[in-house]
């Protein structure tokens, strides 16, 4: 988690090109650890007298926020150019003073946006909603696609068009919502799967669905499945008598920061489950 940092001055760099970097002008403010080639206006963290969000900072396009005293920095940059005024970045403060910021943390604790007000600089987070949205991630308990065809026990053919499918649950499929709580964030969290992959284990390209598939019915005769489906043109022999296959479920999950911020983002889960399926000649079929 991170600690709000210890009292910090900032030095402003304005850096309009990379042989033109702005004089500290003999305020006795330090120069930090700014380097040169960027367009944005950087600020740069060292020990001293402010506090990152107390109000008394200027407004930059870039900031170093610690955490821990030894601990990695994150980096607030201002976007630019800045989202349309509709844009959901900015999280209800439209109209308002300020600007939105992109934050990223070299720890792995993610990257998010937030809303600055004019005349702050952004305040150290306690923790990344990333780092709570995966916890309520985790709280789900999501597992790999439940394969309702091919069957294990199924005996299939050459040249016959195979539906695959898969049966569509809150820990298999989703939706699935969940929310968590850490450093006095809380984060809701929504998953559910926007990506079905194939590997059939005969060496052909995976099959991409973009929904669990249609079920087969005796009905719909030697037709083509319309969205998941897959023909063997080899028997399984070579195989060990079995084609062993895995079924990839990519997982969206879209989360947001309940609260003033609202920040909002999205994460993946990846999912598998193997599968086998006997493939015969037609003619070895009584």
């Amino acid at each position: 988690m991170l600690r709000r940092a210890a009292p910090v001055a900032v030095a402003l760099a304005v850096l309009l090109a990379p042989a033109a970097q702005a004089d500290g002008g003999g305020t006795g403010i330090g120069t930090g650890d700014c380097e040169a080639a960027t367009l944005y206006v950087r600020v740069c963290a060292e020990d001293s007298s402010t506090t990152p969000g107390s109000g008394s900072g200027p407004s930059a396009d870039s900031a170093s926020s610690t955490g821990d005293s030894d601990g990695p920095e994150c980096t607030y940059t201002r976007l630019n150019p800045q989202p349309p005024p509709d844009n959901y970045y900015w999280k209800g403060h439209q109209g308002e003073q300020g600007a939105v910021y992109g934050v990223n943390c070299p720890d792995g604790r993610g990257a998010w946006t937030v809303f600055v007000p004019e005349g702050q600089a952004p305040a150290a987070p306690q923790i990344a909603p990333t780092v709570v949205a995966q916890r309520a991630v985790d709280s789900m308990k999501l597992v790999g696609p439940k394969v309702a065809s091919p069957r294990a026990a199924g005996t299939y053919v050459v040249g016959m068009p195979m539906w695959m499918w898969v049966e569509p649950s809150p820990t298999t499929y989703g939706p699935s919502t969940a929310t968590a709580t850490a450093g006095g964030v809380t984060v809701s969290a929504t998953a559910k799967v926007t990506r079905v992959s194939w590997d059939m284990g005969d060496g052909s390209a995976p099959v991409v669905c973009n929904g669990p598939g249609t079920k087969y019915t005796a009905s719909i005769g030697k037709a083509v499945s319309p969205d998941c489906g897959h023909v063997y043109t080899t028997t399984s022999q070579s195989a060990d008598g079995r084609f062993r296959g895995t079924v990839t479920a990519t997982w969206t999950v879209d989360w947001q920061v309940i609260g003033a911020t609202g920040d909002t983002g999205q994460l993946t889960e990846i999912r598998q489950s193997p599968f086998t399926v006997e493939i015969h000649e037609a003619q070895a079929l009584n």
